[in-house]
C-alpha cells in the first residue's frame, strides 16, 4: 500500500491532499433553499471519513441571480450560504478531507422562467439546445456586476473556511465568452482570443483582490469543444498555457467536449456500453505540455483505471465522483485490501439523469446514496440471530439476502431460475448494457461471502416456506411482462421480453408500441432494428421512453436513428387481427378520431409487469402481519411490529415487482430500508 500511486500524498501549493482521489463537483440536487444543510453534509462527510482526499461540492453553484439553477443547486449568492458551508467544510475536515466548491454563472445554461424570471445572459443571441432560452445579449454593465458577483462569492466561500475554488467554464458563461460560436461581442470581450479571456482574467483578477493569493483557486474547462467552429485542441493549449501563466491559478481540471445538447452532454460524461476514460489521454496532454497541476474525470468508474492515471503521471488527481456515488468508501477499501469487495459502478447514469426528472440524485444501486441521514452505508449487526427465508434471487431478493447476512441472520434464498439476476440478467443481454449485471455479480459474491444458502432450480410453495421454519419470509419473485392490454388480438402479440430473451425471433416489419416509457421498450427496438428489420416505436405519450431519462437515451438514439426505425407518438394501438401472413393493426390517439391501420408482421407490447405474487397470498394466513407494513415507521427506521394474527409463525412481506411495476433502484431500496431493521 505505501507504494500503491493512489494513495500518495499530492501538494497542492499550501495544502496537502492525503491521497490522489477526488470527487469532482458535482450537484446531487439535495440543498434546501439552495443550502447545503443536513443532508447535503452528510453525502459529503460520509465519503470523507472513508478517506476521500478532496470533495468538490456544488456543482455549478451560482454565483448571480439571474444565474438561476434549473434544478436544485447552491446559492452561492446568498450570505447565509457562509454558515452552512462552514458546518460542511468542519465536518469534512474533521475527517482529514479538504474541501472545495465549484462557482459559476450559467449564462444562457439555464431559464428565464427559474428564480426570479430574469433574463438569461449570455455574449450572443445563441440559444442552447437543452434548456431552450434566448438570451439577453450581455451589456457593459452586466459584465461589470457578473464579475463583482464572482468576487463576492469567492469571498464568501474563504469566510466559511473553505480550502479553495473552482470556477465551471464549460457550458456556461465564462467559456461562453472564450467560444467564437457563442461570442459575438464587439471588443474588449468580443473578436479576438485576447478579448474573449479578458472575462475571465478580470474575474480572477477580482477574486485575487478578495481572497489574497494564499487562497487556491482553480479552473475546471473544455480544452476542445469538438464543435465546427468551436474551440479546437490547439485553442485549449493556448488556453491552458495562459490560465498557468496568468499566476491567478492553482490547478486545470480538464474536461474535453460541449455540453449544450444530450448528445453533447453524454460525450463530456460517458455512461454504460461507451469508453471508459475516453479523455484521459487528452488532459494527460495538457498536463504535459503545461507541467501544472491538473485534474481530470470522465468515467473512471474502477480502481485499475484511476491507478493507471496516476502511476502513468498523465494526471494529479484523478476524479471517481459516480464511482463514490455507488461507493463512498473506495478509499477506505484500498487501504485496507478490499478493492474486491467496492461496491462497482455500472454506469446506468441514475444518478445523473435523475436530477432533471427527478428532482435529485440516487444510484441505481446504492440507495442509501443521497439517503445518508436514514439510510446506512454500513449494515449494522442484528440484536439477536433470526432465521431469513427469500423467495427470488432477482436484484430485490439479492439485496434482501446481502443486508439480512450482514445483520448477522440465517439465509436461505429459493430461485426458481437457475442463476440469479431476474430482469437485470435480461437487461444485460443487450451488449451496451451488460455492466448492469454488476449489479447482479457484487450482491452474489457479498451474499456468498456471508454463508447465504441458495437453492437455484427451485419452484418455491407455500409448504417450501413452511418447511424451513423461518421467522421473516421475503417473497421477492418479480413480475412477468402484461400485453393482454387490446379490444381483440391480444394472443397475436409478443412482449419486449420475449424480443430481448431472444425466445421470439424478430419479425421483418415490426410495430412496437410502448407505453411503459422503459429500456425494455428500446433495448427490444435495437435487437429487432439490428436484426434488419423495419420498425415503428410507439406511444400514446406527448414524448416516447421517458422512463429512459435523457443521457441514457443518447446511446440508443445514435443507434436507432441509424436503422431503419420510426418514432410515433400521441397514437394507442386499440387491437390486432390476422390477415393471411400479416397483422392488421388498429390504432388511434387519445386526442381525437384518428383512427388508423399499419400493416405489419409482427407486433411487440411493452406495458410494464403484473406481480408473480401467488405464494404471497397463499403465505398470508400463516403469517404473523398478514403481509402488512407499518408505513410509518419503514419511513422513519423501525422495525416492523404489526400482529394481526398472533398465531402467525413469521412475518411476511414483498418487496420489487411483485409488489408492483417499478425500476431496480425502487426493488434494491425496498430491500434495504426493510431488512436493515429486521
Amino acid at each position: 500500500m505505501l507504494n500503491d500511486p493512489l494513495l500518495q500524498p499530492y501538494q497542492l501549493k499550501h495544502l496537502t491532499l492525503r491521497n490522489r482521489i477526488m470527487t469532482t463537483a458535482h450537484e446531487p440536487a439535495y440543498p434546501v433553499d439552495g443550502m447545503p444543510k443536513e443532508l447535503y453534509r452528510a453525502y459529503h462527510v460520509e465519503r470523507a471519513k472513508a478517506g476521500v482526499a478532496l470533495t468538490m461540492t456544488a456543482g455549478s453553484a451560482a454565483v448571480s441571480r439571474d444565474s438561476p439553477p434549473v434544478f436544485n443547486n447552491i446559492l452561492a449568492y446568498k450570505d447565509e450560504v457562509v454558515g452552512w458551508m462552514r458546518d460542511l467544510t468542519d465536518a469534512c475536515h474533521e475527517h482529514g478531507a479538504a474541501v472545495m466548491i465549484q462557482l459559476t454563472h450559467l449564462g444562457r445554461r439555464t431559464r428565464w422562467d427559474k428564480g426570479d424570471w430574469l433574463p438569461v445572459v449570455s455574449p450572443s443571441f445563441e440559444r442552447e439546445a437543452s434548456h431552450r432560452s434566448f438570451p439577453k445579449k450581455m451589456e457593459n454593465w452586466d459584465v461589470e456586476r457578473i464579475i463583482n458577483d464572482y468576487a463576492d462569492a469567492a469571498e464568501r466561500m474563504k469566510a466559511a473556511g473553505l480550502d479553495g475554488i473552482e470556477l465551471q467554464a464549460y457550458g456556461h458563461l465564462m467559456d461562453q465568452f472564450w467560444s467564437p460560436l457563442t461570442n459575438d461581442l464587439d471588443a474588449p470581450y468580443g473578436g479576438s482570443i485576447d478579448n474573449r479571456l479578458r472575462f475571465t482574467f478580470d474575474i480572477l483578477s477580482a477574486i485575487r483582490k478578495r481572497v489574497g493569493h494564499e487562497f487556491i483557486v482553480g479552473v475546471r474547462y473544455t480544452g476542445d469543444e469538438q464543435m465546427p467552429g468551436g474551440l479546437t485542441p490547439a485553442d485549449g493549449l493556448d488556453i491552458s498555457r495562459r490560465l498557468k501563466d496568468s499566476g491567478m491559478v492553482d490547478f486545470l481540471n480538464v474536461i474535453r467536449g460541449h455540453i449544450d445538447t444530450d448528445a453533447g452532454l453524454t460525450d463530456v460524461i460517458p455512461i454504460q456500453g461507451m469508453r471508459n476514460s475516453p479523455h484521459l489521454d487528452f488532459a494527460g496532454e495538457i498536463r504535459a505540455a503545461t507541467d501544472f497541476p491538473t485534474f481530470h474525470a470522465a468515467k473512471i468508474p474502477d480502481v485499475a483505471t484511476a491507478r493507471h492515471a496516476i502511476a502513468s503521471g498523465k494526471i494529479d488527481m484523478v476524479g471517481m465522483t459516480r464511482a463514490h456515488m455507488t461507493d463512498p468508501h473506495i478509499v477506505r477499501k484500498i487501504i485496507e485490501g478490499r478493492e474486491e469487495d467496492i461496491r462497482p459502478c455500472v454506469g446506468a447514469n441514475y444518478c445523473l439523469d435523475r436530477i432533471y426528472q427527478g428532482g435529485a440524485a440516487y444510484c441505481i444501486h446504492n440507495p442509501a446514496t443521497g439517503r445518508e441521514t436514514s439510510m446506512p452505508h454500513d449494515i449494522p449487526r442484528a440484536a439477536s440471530k433470526r432465521k431469513i427465508v427469500i423467495v427470488g434471487a432477482g436484484v430485490a431478493g439479492l439485496e434482501a439476502a446481502r443486508v439480512a447476512a450482514e445483520r448477522g441472520h440465517e439465509v436461505v434464498v429459493f430461485e426458481a431460475a437457475n442463476q440469479a439476476g431476474g430482469q437485470v440478467r435480461l437487461t444485460a443481454q443487450s451488449e451496451r448494457r451488460r455492466e448492469m449485471i454488476s449489479i447482479v455479480d457484487w450482491r452474489m459474491a457479498q451474499c456468498m461471502a456471508r454463508g447465504v444458502t441458495f437453492h437455484f432450480n427451485t419452484w418455491a410453495e407455500a409448504s417450501t416456506v413452511h418447511d424451513e421454519n423461518p421467522d421473516v419470509v421475503i417473497i421477492a419473485t418479480g413480475g412477468l411482462p402484461h400485453t393482454e392490454i387490446l379490444i381483440a388480438g391480444n394472443e397475436l402479440v409478443v412482449s419486449a421480453w420475449d424480443i430481448i430473451s431472444g425466445d421470439v425471433k424478430p419479425g421483418r416489419n415490426v410495430l412496437l408500441f410502448d407505453d411503459a416509457g422503459d429500456h425494455a421498450g428500446l433495448q427490444a427496438a435495437e435487437f429487432i432494428a439490428k436484426s434488419g428489420a423495419k420498425v415503428e416505436i410507439m406511444t400514446p405519450d406527448r414524448t416516447f421512453a421517458p422512463e429512459v431519462m435523457a443521457m441514457n437515451l443518447v446511446p440508443y438514439m445514435r443507434s436507432l436513428q441509424a436503422l431503419d426505425t420510426t418514432f410515433t407518438v400521441t397514437f394507442r394501438l386499440l387491437a390486432v387481427e390476422r390477415e393471411g401472413q400479416d397483422l392488421l393493426a388498429t390504432i388511434d390517439s387519445d386526442y381525437g378520431n384518428a383512427r388508423k391501420i399499419r400493416r405489419v408482421d409482427q407486433v411487440v407490447v411493452n406495458h410494464g409487469t403484473r406481480p408473480l405474487d401467488e405464494l404471497y397470498f397463499e403465505l398470508k394466513t400463516t403469517s404473523s402481519n398478514g403481509g402488512a407494513v407499518e408505513h410509518q415507521d419503514l419511513i422513519v427506521g423501525n422495525p416492523q411490529n404489526i400482529v394481526t394474527n398472533p398465531d402467525g409463525r413469521f412475518q411476511l412481506f414483498r418487496i420489487g415487482d411483485a409488489v408492483a411495476a417499478r425500476n431496480t433502484h425502487a426493488a434494491i431500496y425496498d430491500a434495504l430500508r426493510l431488512v436493515k431493521d429486521v
